[in-house]
């Protein structure tokens, strides 16, 4: 299992149908509609280290969680973007592919919370079954 943390920002708008997006990059304009927190400090050693095949990817922020599952691409390789695809579309920025949810289906709420920029998101990547 992997944890990380992301930022919020003004400018989430968590609208993307495709994908959604965790960036290291410190700011955001509107244009990134699939980013859902900024300032991402993930680890690139750590999560290769971990081979994933399929994932469950948890983000939570105060008592409010979401999860989508997604296969993994072994291929992922930027330490600066991590991108969810629901399609099967892989470059090295793809992280996970197939995913049951994009940024247009995380939970409102949470979408609203990581409109503050004091939001803090907490990010989970665990193993599931094949």
């Amino acid at each position: 299992m992997i944890q990380f943390t992301a930022k919020g920002h003004k400018n989430i708008l968590s609208t993307h149908k495709n994908t959604l997006e965790f960036t290291h990059e410190d700011y955001l304009t509107l244009n990134g509609d699939c980013i859902i927190g900024i300032n991402a400090n993930y680890e690139l050693d750590k999560i290769k280290q971990q081979k994933f095949k399929r994932v469950k990817i948890t983000i939570t922020i105060d008592n409010i969680k979401d999860e989508i599952i997604a296969d993994c691409n072994p291929e992922f390789s930027n330490p600066h973007e991590m991108v969810i695809r629901k399609s099967n579309y892989l470059d090295q920025r793809t992280f996970a592919i197939n995913a049951d949810k994009s940024a247009k289906d995380i939970k409102r709420e949470l979408v609203k919370k990581m409109q503050n920029s004091d939001a803090e998101l907490a990010i989970t990547l665990e193993h599931i079954g094949m």
